[in-house]
């Protein structure tokens, strides 16, 4: 293990903290004056000198070494780097608010920086600015990944740059398409900023404040989900608000490899896509299903048009695992909920800001399932595998399977947690407790509905959400190996 360049990136994750700390600070000097003022400037000042220490303190102990970065060096970094990152993003919250402790400041930054949105705060119009701002950014700078930004700035990194980006960002580094790394990821914040601008513009076109643009902006496209309302996006009642948010939704689940391709004009990218084909499929699919059974729902008392937006708010909502409400979807039929949680599986693209399993993962699963059971009764015949018009390798397949099979291990395994540490739970809230936080979507039904918070778990149960979060971001591999011993000896 090389500890120098572990504890050098470390410091410029924190550095951003620090940077996003910094912004907050200037937030709270000119807005929350009436709003618990005094405690939001000191608590993101003291929040500020802590990150800035932390970073610089890494710094000093990483500069002497060498700037190797290999695989290991990658994962340790990821998954450290995301555990202290919710750390030091809880001391605001912990700082300012009165009544919180530091186990529900933890489980909010874990939830922010991984871009689950689930909460443990409930009154949020009372909430100051700045604690808004640090709110909504976390998700901003947790959706891309913190490490992506700094791979684009970083030029020590060299070759282990494609690592890094690799296990961070869901997507193959080889799909750059470029022969320098830092450049393409260079391409990626620049789109991340580009419809970032788009997207306030078009919020405040809606008849949202500025405020409220750009704090639904940094949680749109991060499909993260925090709002400045406790009701969220059903408190405004804004028809051409939820089409805008339905749109920036389904961007942010799309890959940003492909949307890079497509404004480069390489057709040929959207025609093999079948990732981006089935993931719009299944959008729509979903959509039409549960629009229908809305309508098929006395109570409602919804017209057509107002049935189909709704429908495709929550699907893409969910699908995205943005985790917006613009409607109690916990008084829907069942049926409707067994779509939602299929929904939340699946999740979006591989290189989106989307969580979830991944829809390719899910395409490869169903083309390996169909390949043996042809081998039933065709043994000798051999046929090769293709996503995105590219053939899969055994390895890659096997890769894949392997991750499904983890993942549901660790589905099972938390909910049977959630259930011995929460045992007045209901069996739909323990299970979508965990789905909710391990897909990083935010809401799930009963007891964590979307009317609902966490905030009425027990400490134990929240700090193991966190970690299922971070897990669920960072696809499992990142933490888990954490855990193995040999990571951290010196070869």
């Amino acid at each position: 293990m090389n500890y120098a360049i572990l504890f050098k990136l470390q410091s410029v994750i924190l550095g951003a903290i620090a940077v996003a700390f910094a912004v907050c600070i200037g937030v709270a000097w000119t807005y929350d004056h009436q709003i618990r003022s005094d405690m939001a400037v000191s608590g993101f000042s003291i929040s500020f000198m802590v990150a800035v220490c932390l970073s610089l303190g890494c710094f000093v102990l990483g500069k002497t070494g060498d700037n190797k970065l290999f695989r290991k060096e990658a994962l340790a970094t990821i998954g450290s780097g995301w555990i202290i990152a919710s750390l030091v993003g809880a001391l605001p919250y912990f700082l300012i608010l009165p009544d919180i402790s530091f186990t529900e400041a933890f489980f909010e930054s874990a939830s922010g920086l991984t871009t689950t949105g689930a909460s443990v705060l409930s009154d949020l119009e009372s909430l100051p600015r700045s604690l808004h701002v640090w709110r909504a950014m976390s998700q901003w700078m947790g959706g891309l990944g913190v490490v992506v930004f700094f791979v684009a700035v970083l030029s020590f990194l060299g070759a282990g740059a494609k690592v890094l980006f690799s296990r961070e960002s869901s997507a193959s580094a080889a799909d750059l398409n470029t022969s320098r790394v830092q450049s393409g990821v260079m391409n990626l914040v620049q789109l991340y900023l580009g419809l970032s601008v788009i997207c306030t513009m078009v919020y405040w076109m809606c008849g949202l404040s500025w405020f409220d643009s750009i704090i639904h902006m940094f949680t749109t496209l991060s499909t993260g989900g925090f709002s400045t309302r406790s009701g969220s996006i059903a408190d405004f009642n804004n028809p051409a608000l939820e089409w805008a948010i339905i749109g920036f939704m389904a961007i942010g689940g799309t890959s940003f490899l492909l949307i890079i391709d497509t404004l480069g004009r390489k057709w040929r990218s959207i025609k093999t896509s079948t990732e981006v084909k089935a993931y719009y499929f299944l959008l729509i699919g979903f959509t039409t299903a549960i629009t229908l059974f809305l309508m098929a729902q006395e109570q409602n008392n919804m017209n057509w048009m107002e049935a189909i937006r709704t429908s495709a708010f929550q699907v893409v909502s969910i699908m995205t695992t943005t985790g917006y409400a613009s409607a109690d979807f916990d008084l829907w039929l069942p049926v409707t909920h067994i779509l939602l949680l299929a929904a939340m599986i699946i999740g979006g693209c591989s290189g989106s800001t989307a969580g979830g399993t991944k829809v390719i993962r899910i395409i490869v699963a169903l083309k390996v399932s169909a390949q043996q059971i042809e081998k039933a009764y065709r043994a000798r015949v051999i046929r090769p595998l293709k996503v995105n018009g590219k053939s899969l390798s055994l390895s890659e397949q096997e890769t894949i399977i392997v991750y499904i099979v983890i993942l549901a291990l660790v589905a099972f395994s938390g909910t049977l947690t959630v259930s011995f540490l929460e045992p007045s739970m209901s069996f739909e809230g323990t299970v979508t407790a965990m789905a909710a936080c391990l897909f990083n979507i935010g809401p799930g039904f009963a007891e964590v509905g979307p009317t609902q918070n966490f905030a009425q778990m027990h400490a134990y149960t929240q700090v193991f959400l966190s970690f299922l979060m971070i897990l669920g971001r960072l696809e499992l591999f990142a933490l888990l190996v954490l855990l193995s011993p040999s990571l951290w000896k010196r070869f």
